[in-house]
């Protein structure tokens, strides 16, 4: 697995790279938001938001918007609700706040990483659920016809939903299922719910659980 690391502090960098690379991850450092736009394509991007030429969330969108399937973790120092929940809709999977631990970061990368390399439903697999059509093969969302563009998380968000319709999952369970773990930053699952509501139009469909989790809605 091919890991970007972009860091501008080079203390910090001089301590992961050796780290990293030591449990197997061939590694690419960047000190700057331009080096790494312009990085080679790797598996995974641990993602410093304060860069001396630019923001580290404009990184974030830019490199989502180039690959929906593109793993990317923001480790950083601003630690404030607000930061993560910016961090998180730019288009981070997870969000790391300094000082962290090895062995935490490492639990995280291993998550995403193993999500990302799980197999896929079977080729035909297709739900329709009211105005909604999940294409599981494909990973292709409908609304009444209309195409609606999900990141990797997001999908994985409403096919884990979708996959027992009408069926209230507790909010570890969601977390296992999309993240294979329950050890994530305590905005992750509320900020992506709250997008894949805003990108589906129909914020009813899915329906929070105060105190347990969320459904999705076949009526």
């Amino acid at each position: 697995m091919r890991i970007l690391l972009v860091e501008d502090d080079h203390r910090v960098a001089g301590v992961m790279v050796p780290m990293l690379q030591r449990r197997g991850y061939e590694v690419e450092h960047a000190a700057t938001a331009a080096a790494a736009l312009a990085a080679a394509p790797c598996d995974l991007v641990l993602l410093d938001l304060n860069l001396p030429d630019g923001d580290g969330v404009e990184v974030c969108r830019v490199l989502r918007s180039r690959s929906a399937h593109l793993g990317i973790i923001a480790v950083t120092a601003r630690g404030e609700e607000r930061d993560q929940v910016t961090g998180l809709r730019a288009g981070a999977d997870d969000y790391v706040v300094k000082p962290f631990s090895m062995a935490a970061l490492q639990a995280r990368i291993e998550a995403l990483l193993r999500r990302s390399a799980l197999p896929g439903p079977a080729p035909r697999e297709a739900v329709e659920l009211g105005p909604l059509h999940i294409d599981f093969a494909t990973r292709g969302v409908r609304v009444q016809g209309r195409p609606v563009p999900l990141t990797r998380k997001e999908f994985d968000l409403l096919a884990s939903l979708a996959r027992q319709p009408g069926v209230v999952l507790d909010r570890d369970r969601i977390l296992l299922d999309v993240w294979q773990s329950t050890f994530t930053g305590r905005h992750t699952l509320e900020v992506h719910v709250a997008s894949l509501r805003a990108k589906l139009g129909r914020p009813g469909l899915v329906q929070t659980v105060r105190g347990v989790g969320y459904r999705l809605c076949t009526d």
